[in-house]
């Protein structure tokens, strides 16, 4: 009767490749901004910030939801935000001066 010889290394080393690829998708993808701060006030625009990395977004009072990119330069969300209520606007007549 020869007993065939189980490897007790399958279990660990399945534990340890598991860790090591959730430790990847965790250093690759960073921070999933799941904690955000209460909508905070700034030059007639409102934007919250993770509390984990510190990055930006803006908010919509009315809404009372997040809107558009993230962002760690907050004038550059509001440069953009204002672009982008421009272009949406209809043209209004050009005065020309007097």
């Amino acid at each position: 009767m020869s007993e065939v010889k189980k490897s007790r290394w399958k279990v660990p080393l399945g534990l340890v490749a598991t860790g090591v690829a959730g430790a990847a998708v965790l250093v690759l993808r960073g921070c999933w901004h799941r904690k955000m701060s209460w909508p905070v006030r700034y030059q007639e625009h409102s934007y919250q910030v993770c509390l984990g990395c510190g990055i930006k977004r803006l908010f919509d009072e009315n809404a009372f939801c997040a809107y558009g990119p993230y962002s760690y330069d907050l004038n550059r969300l509001i440069a953009q935000d204002n672009a982008r209520r421009q272009s949406r606007e209809p043209d209004a007549p050009q005065q020309r001066p007097a």
